[in-house]
């Protein structure tokens, strides 16, 4: 018999499939924030970025810690093993005051963070 028995690989790659299926929204960190719409792409990472959110309520996060406004920059800093050329994305939820998600960024603009970015919700074109 010179045949080839497809089954067992097939039975694996089914098996991975759903693994990955089941761990890929895991993956994600972050506190829920109900984000604003844009049809900018999104942009590449090389490394992992630093997340702060402004959530509804207006509490600051860092990663999904609950963190004081005031010690924000000491805590980017003390995690920063880089200096300022660290990574970091603002997410504010889009129900937030404007001028909080700007005060945020500034405080980190003021301590010397050059890579700032604002995070959205990318908009499908069918959908306006």
């Amino acid at each position: 018999m010179s045949e080839i028995n497809v089954t067992p690989m097939v039975d694996v790659m089914l098996v991975l499939l759903i693994v990955f299926m089941v761990t890929a929204p895991l993956l994600t960190v972050g506190v829920p924030v109900d984000l604003p719409k844009t049809r900018a792409p999104a942009l590449g990472q090389d490394k992992e970025p630093l997340s702060v959110t402004v959530a509804k309520d207006g509490k600051v996060y860092l990663q999904k810690q609950v963190v004081d406004p005031e010690t924000l920059v000491a805590k980017l800093q003390a995690i920063s093993q880089n200096g300022y050329d660290q990574r970091i994305f603002v997410r504010g939820d889009k129900t937030v005051d404007y001028g909080r998600v700007m005060q945020v960024m500034g405080m980190l603009a003021a301590a010397g963070f050059t890579h700032i970015g604002l995070v959205t919700d990318v908009v499908k074109p069918d959908k306006q």
